[in-house]
């Protein structure tokens, strides 16, 4: 071996290796954190549980009136699961991180900051599959009958967690942990009862419906709700709003996100 040289060669990993090896260790975090678990699968259980089984609300049915309640609160529950995974317990663990200088080590390593943040979403996409997964099953127990595409539901879903992604990491990359686990908590309370995901839009005021139905929430679960409930194609009005969330969430994050 020649002066001067080293093996293994001294330097950065392939910027597709750390994002990878960063996406794992965000999953296994994730799965490990018993909190985490109450927020992302649990709560979301129980609301379709109780709400399929307990006539608390009423919800529309298919004409005639031959639907089922569930066939109305199973992609709403999707949709919230999706936000409570990418934003809510993103953005309060992100936070955290910050707090506690993770990020400040990792914002000295050549992982780049939106890689930091590609990881961070394969993560929720893959903590996601997991909720879809015990969901579907717990709906279908309760006599859920799906309908449509499941491309137009992946699209949905991807969109829906790229939004909801971009915000929870703006807010935890700009705020105060302490600020941002109350800030997130709070979102997530008042979207639940007012972004279309238990309680219909059509029980709101006209005026302030059409201001609910811009929520990444509203579009989320509606969109669901066409495709799974009403057989519907492409929701392309609800794309269209879940990807300029995207855009909005990521690109704010990617800019102002600091790393302490």
């Amino acid at each position: 071996m020649s002066a001067g040289t080293f093996a293994p060669r001294p330097g950065a990993a392939p910027l597709s290796r750390m994002i990878g090896a960063q996406a794992a260790l965000e999953t296994r975090m994730l799965l490990r954190n018993g909190e985490q678990l109450l927020l992302t699968v649990i709560i979301p259980a129980l609301l379709l549980v109780l709400f399929s089984s307990v006539d608390v609300i009423s919800v529309p049915v298919d004409a005639g009136g031959s639907g089922k309640s569930v066939d109305f609160l199973a992609p709403g529950v999707l949709a919230l699961a999706v936000m409570s995974t990418a934003f809510t317990g993103q953005a309060i663990a992100t936070g955290f991180d910050r707090r506690h200088g993770v990020l400040k080590r990792l914002g000295a390593s050549p992982l780049p900051r939106w890689g930091l943040m590609v990881a961070k979403t394969l993560s929720v996409l893959v903590t996601e599959v997991l909720q879809v997964a015990l969901l579907t099953g717990i709906a279908f127990a309760l006599g859920w009958s799906p309908h449509g595409n499941p491309l137009a539901v992946a699209a949905l879903l991807l969109l829906g967690t790229a939004a909801f992604s971009g915000l929870g990491l703006l807010m935890a990359g700009t705020l105060k942990a302490e600020v941002t686990l109350a800030a997130a908590n709070l979102v997530f309370l008042l979207l639940l009862v007012a972004g279309g995901v238990i309680v219909p839009l059509e029980k709101f005021p006209a005026g302030l419906r059409h201001v609910l139905e811009l929520l990444p929430v509203s579009a989320l679960s509606q969109g669901l709700r066409d495709v799974l409930q009403h057989g519907a194609g492409l929701p392309w009005e609800q794309l269209g709003l879940l990807g300029g969330w995207s855009v909005l969430g990521l690109g704010l994050a990617a800019r102002h996100f600091r790393w302490e």
